[in-house]
């Protein structure tokens, strides 16, 4: 997979429906797995979130009117907004905000962005 250089952007907050998964690549495949198949891609935008604070990690995707996270087996939150460096998984960022997590977009099944939260300059 390519990447660039990190780029600061401004992302706004995200309501999400999610599941919670381990840090572990192959639990959050798992986690992708039975989001995809629960929610379906088509017209879908899915993100990964690290909660550095806790350890923990959500496989995400962006809420549509007429969700229904009960009858999905889904929780809903929402991935904050703010200032972000966006990367395509390559370099490390200067200072982060470690108390919002980092977020990962789903352009593609080959391409993802990495969004780090950016501390206040």
């Amino acid at each position: 997979m390519s990447s660039s250089a990190a780029t600061p952007v401004e992302r706004p907050e995200i309501e999400v429906l999610f599941l919670r998964t381990e840090d572990d690549p192959a639990a959050i495949g798992r986690g992708f797995e039975r989001l995809e198949t629960t929610i379906g891609l088509r017209g879908r935008k899915f993100f990964g979130a690290f909660f550095p604070a806790t350890g923990e990690y959500w496989a995400c995707v962006q809420t549509r009117e007429g969700d229904d996270p009960a009858a999905l087996g889904l929780e809903s939150g929402r991935l904050p907004g703010g200032r972000y460096l966006r990367t395509r998984l390559r370099g490390e960022p200067p200072q982060l905000d470690e108390s919002r997590p980092s977020i990962e977009f789903y352009r593609r099944h080959d391409e993802i962005d990495r969004l780090l939260p950016a501390a206040a300059t």
